[in-house]
């Protein structure tokens, strides 16, 4: 299908992106409030081992969903997340990818991604994924240090994340693997300059093509929210934040790495596609529990409890009583607040009037916005380069919250009244 125009990128053309969301895990992280669905330890996808008739029963549910879906244009990246998609038998991810080959194609040098938790496959597991057809792999190793890891509840220890990443370099060199990332936390409770600045030389060593390190973020219900409103998580304080976020820039730089959004740093040709789909505000196709998906230019989330999307699953099946529905008709694109939202996370920023033209936002309404971010332009956090608007790299990424946060109280007094309520879920 042929692109023309100044169309929005996302708007009135089907994904090229699909995510699939694994809610499975051995336990719950106590920072994780993602919607998951925990089996204990023991847990595994091989049949015979506790959990096997959980996943069976919900890839089922996955395959329907997934046949269900509007035709569209084949695939160019693939994301599998989770919750711990290794839980997966490497058959189980096989059959998943067959499915979206057959409703949508998978075009050649599709980017393929999963994510793997160590401790959670071997070897041999790792292979059988690589011959389904995964050609990237997330790693979430999160720290090195076991006691660390307790403190978060991760039932991997170090030496398992350097076994697993030893396994991943050995297949990058087979060519058997195109690329993968390392994840790591930073500013975790009780962590130090120096001990942070040992966790990422410890990174370095492994040399990842690919690192997404994340600030922690207390989200609401997780056991670190609890023990923070209880007073028992020693957080640092703003200024070693900011030294933290310094040292990261400074030693992943020396390394080798670009900074190329927020969070994320990649060696030339190594920059995630998939995750780039949705920083740059273009749709994506999502199936699964909890998933969130953008194919005609308006976020949809899925139920988050296995009750409640198996029962939306079953209303969708259903088959229309009257004329059969046609498909979405084309949209305009993501709301204009959420793609500078997503576009101020890159390094390339955004290019803000073209983005407000084509969103039909007015004069008087940019000229607000451009006013509300005026003193993080003289602050040198936030640049304006001809028609593009970009965060500074480090200062600006680094205290990105803060623009962000001005631009949302902006939607709020400018954006039209419908923006404040959710999208309907499809």
């Amino acid at each position: 299908m042929a692109r023309g125009g100044n169309r929005p990128s996302g708007a009135g053309w089907p994904p090229r992106s699909a995510y699939l969301h694994i809610p499975f895990c051995h336990r719950r992280c106590f920072y994780c409030d993602f919607p998951v669905v925990p089996l204990g330890d023991r847990a595994g996808a091989e049949p015979g081992q506790p959990g096997s008739a959980s996943i069976a029963h919900y890839l089922a549910q996955l395959l329907q969903e997934i046949a269900a879906a509007p035709p569209g244009p084949p695939l160019s990246t693939v994301y599998v997340g989770g919750g711990t998609p290794s839980l997966l038998a490497p058959h189980q991810l096989r059959e998943l990818l067959a499915a979206l080959r057959h409703r949508f194609g998978i075009a050649p040098g599709a980017e393929l991604s999963l994510e793997l938790d160590p401790a959670s496959f071997d070897e041999g597991r790792l292979a059988g994924y690589l011959a389904a057809g995964i050609t990237r792999v997330s790693l979430g190793v999160q720290s090195f240090d076991d006691a660390v890891l307790e403190q978060l509840g991760r039932r991997h220890r170090g030496a398992d994340a350097l076994q697993a990443a030893a396994w991943l370099r050995a297949a990058e060199g087979r060519g058997q693997l195109g690329s993968w990332s390392l994840d790591l936390i930073q500013a975790l409770p009780g962590q130090t300059l120096a001990g942070w600045g040992q966790q990422l030389r410890q990174a370095m060593a492994l040399e990842p093509p690919h690192l997404s390190i994340y600030d922690l973020i207390l989200e609401p219900g997780t056991v670190f929210e609890r023990m923070e409103r209880r007073g028992q998580l020693d957080l640092p304080e703003h200024d070693l934040a900011a030294d933290l976020q310094e040292c990261t820039v400074r030693t992943v730089a020396a390394a080798g790495y670009g900074h190329y959004e927020v969070s994320n740093y990649a060696r030339p040709g190594h920059a995630s596609r998939h995750n780039r789909v949705y920083w740059s505000g273009a749709g994506w196709w999502g199936f699964g529990l909890g998933a969130t998906a953008a194919p005609w230019g308006r976020r949809q989330a899925r139920p988050r409890t296995r009750e409640a999307y198996g029962a939306w699953l079953a209303q969708r099946l259903e088959p229309p009583a009257g004329p059969a529905a046609a498909d979405p008709a084309p949209g305009p694109g993501l709301p204009f607040d959420e793609r500078v939202l997503v576009g101020l996370r890159r390094r390339e920023g955004v290019a803000l009037q073209a983005l407000a033209a084509a969103a039909g936002v007015g004069a008087d309404a940019l000229a607000a916005l451009q006013a509300a971010w005026q003193p993080y332009r003289q602050a040198g956090l936030l640049l304006q380069e001809g028609p593009r608007w970009r965060l500074s790299d480090p200062e600006g990424l680094a205290l990105s919250n803060a623009v962000l946060r001005e631009l949302m109280a902006w939607w709020a007094d400018w954006g039209p009244p419908e923006a404040a309520d959710p999208p309907p879920s499809p």
